[in-house]
């Protein structure tokens, strides 16, 4: 009896088998859709390194969209040029001038900078703290806690002195840091040069205002907008139209009557940068500790 019963169990699963295989192989052809041979190809081109900076998933769903002519090929800023082109040429269109966006923060406030201060001692993360009324004079600075810096996934910003700032050598532009900053003080940049000229301030309060929580803030005294044009004053604020922007403009009177020098140039030097401190000691990279609110730290709002 117990043999007859394990003859029976084995050909009912055979028989179940045989029959399962069936329905999965008629599936497989009755559902199947055919995908675009490019896709694949497209997909081998990306760098794969699925950082969200084309604003998709990841790069498979970005290659079916630039396949499919929903998305431009040259959105990869970590491909970068050569990604655009290669993706462009398998496609067999063309690529209009664009520029690449970069990360600029847009304070330059460190420590020392920062006239009001308090004691902050709740959970070490801006999130947490830019829910806190007071935890700094200026309620438009970086908060210094490193969302942006755990938000990147090259290790192309690190928090120094309680100002976030970018490397702009490893920095793909993923903006992936201007997404993490709950203060909005982050954005992304067209990028007409290795170095740009930007407002370092968001702040928006009247000039009064700002001189009482900080050195470095903009007070919209509208001195770079009366020496050039591509200058404006919005909301109190200083701001640039990198429409017009001209990198290769001569900035130097703007520079130089900026009271608060809130105007500064980031990202990559140029030769003529580097040689201009060739014989200057160059000092070691700083990288922030961070440590949460369960360690003994003091940090300085």
């Amino acid at each position: 009896m117990t043999l007859v019963m394990i003859i029976l169990a084995g050909g009912t699963m055979l028989v179940l088998a045989v029959v399962m295989s069936w329905i999965l192989g008629w599936a497989n052809k009755a559902f199947h859709v055919e995908t675009d041979p490019r896709v694949e190809k497209a997909n081998e081109i990306l760098p794969g390194a699925n950082c969200g900076g084309c604003g998709y998933v990841g790069c498979a769903e970005y290659a079916e969209a630039v396949v499919a002519g929903e998305a431009p090929p040259d959105r990869c800023t970590v491909g970068g040029a050569e990604c655009a082109a290669a993706l462009a040429e398998l496609l067999g269109v063309e690529i209009k001038q664009t520029f690449p966006y970069r990360p600029v923060v847009h304070c330059a406030a460190r420590y020392e900078h920062r006239l009001k201060r308090a004691r902050y001692t709740g959970e070490q993360t801006c999130a947490a703290a830019n829910m806190v009324a007071g935890v700094q004079g200026c309620t438009y600075g970086c908060l210094g806690l490193g969302d942006c810096q755990r938000a990147c996934p090259f290790d192309a910003i690190h928090v120094i002195d309680g100002l976030a700032t970018v490397d702009y050598e490893a920095c793909t532009g993923c903006g992936a840091c201007a997404k993490a900053c709950p203060r909005n003080i982050i954005s992304m940049v067209p990028f007409k040069a290795e170095r740009m000229l930007v407002v370092a301030c968001s702040n928006r309060d009247p000039g009064r205002v700002v001189r009482k929580v900080c050195t470095v803030g903009c007070i919209g005294c509208g001195a770079c907008r009366k020496l050039n044009d591509v200058f404006d004053v919005v909301d109190n604020l200083a701001a640039l139209d990198y429409d017009r922007y001209d990198p290769n403009a001569d900035f130097g009177p703007v520079l130089e009557k900026c009271p608060r020098q809130g105007l500064i140039y980031v990202g990559k030097p140029s030769e003529k940068d580097l040689a201009a401190v060739a014989d200057e000691e160059v000092a070691q990279p700083v990288r922030a500790d961070f440590k949460t609110s369960v360690d003994e730290t003091e940090f300085r709002g």
